[in-house]
């Protein structure tokens, strides 16, 4: 479990990961001539994953039927949930102006839509979309830390993350190093992303795992335990690059790991499944999922995101069906 986590250190010395588990919860420390945690300790919150009970629990989820009023604030609270993304070699200001502008008005013909949570661009980006969003509410997300491959020295993805901060961003979004994990190396993991919290200040910090290429269930549980620990306000599933990506079973494993992690120390993480998620239907049955998995507190954009660009111009055609009786072609959505 969580609280009874040992952190060997060396005597005299802090890390930014050890101070991160003190702000968590209780812990014992002990004088070891270590830098760091060992792989022991973390090795000891793997937990095995019932993986046909997570999709029995799926399953369930999927036979809910929506229908009129409750359908309609279903859909525009789904839609107040997407972080509206652009991470193209091809971006340019005017496109991340463009998305800033879809944003903050989703559809012209629909006055009374909520905006957008957030827009999500590369750090060359964020000083564009922080002027272009000025007093709208949306914030302005960074992908940072050699997204999405990860591969790259830590001194570099710290000076990605400070440019994405420095330039204004609220939020970033970081990779893990998935080869470290996938080699067994779970420290490494956990003080990565301990320096990229520390290094994030007052911006939220959203830790991708990659779950496409962390092959199990019981994979994803254990990165999802090791970035809330080291940190993370936000879990998220994937870069929207690999496929599968946010699947209904490793979504809802990421939120019984929440879930947990709120039961041993009364810190709430966020949830952000990326990739995947294209239709109004399967973002209500997600809902639906985080409203028995976590409760009424998880169901705002403060503590759930969709990374689903995809997801608005759908959940715009059925919102225009709902107030007009007939869907409308896509040629009346903007793609950006």
């Amino acid at each position: 479990m969580f609280l009874g986590v040992l952190i060997w250190a060396r005597e005299g010395t802090e890390s930014p990961a050890l101070k991160r588990i003190k702000q968590i919860g209780r812990i014992i420390t002990l004088a070891f001539p270590k830098s760091r945690m060992t792989n022991n300790q973390l090795i000891a919150l793997k937990r095995p994953i019932d993986q046909v009970g997570v999709e029995e629990r799926v399953a369930r989820f999927q036979t809910r039927s929506i229908k009129t009023e409750a359908k309609i604030q279903g859909l525009k609270m789904a839609l107040n949930m997407i972080d509206l993304t652009t991470l193209e070699g091809k971006d340019t200001e005017g496109k991340v102006r463009q998305m800033c502008y879809k944003a903050v008005h989703p559809h012209d013909a629909l006055p009374d839509l909520p905006t957008v949570a957030a827009v999500c661009v590369y750090p060359t980006h964020v000083a564009t979309a922080v002027d272009a969003l000025k007093g709208s509410g949306v914030k302005v997300a960074a992908v940072a830390t050699a997204f999405p491959s990860g591969n790259s020295s830590r001194k570099i993805k710290l000076a990605d993350t400070k440019i994405a901060v420095d330039a204004g961003a609220d939020e970033v979004d970081m990779v893990i190093s998935r080869g470290e994990f996938l080699s067994g190396n779970y420290s490494f993991v956990f003080d990565e992303i301990a320096a990229i919290k520390e290094a994030c200040g007052k911006a939220r910090l959203k830790v991708i795992l990659e779950t496409g290429e962390l092959s199990t269930l019981d994979n994803v549980r254990h990165a999802s335990d090791i970035a809330m620990l080291a940190g993370a306000d936000f879990i998220k599933t994937s870069t929207g690059k690999i496929s599968p990506a946010a699947t209904m079973p490793v979504t809802l494993t990421m939120l019984e790991a929440i879930r947990d992690f709120y039961y041993e120390t009364g810190k709430m993480v966020g949830m952000k499944p990326a990739g995947g998620i294209s239709k109004s239907k399967l973002a209500l049955h997600n809902l639906v999922m985080v409203k028995e998995t976590l409760g009424d507190a998880w169901l705002s954009n403060e503590w759930f995101r969709f990374g689903a660009s995809s997801l608005a111009n759908d959940v715009l055609m059925q919102l225009a069906k709902q107030a007009e009786g007939r869907y409308q072609g896509l040629d009346y959505f903007s793609k950006d």
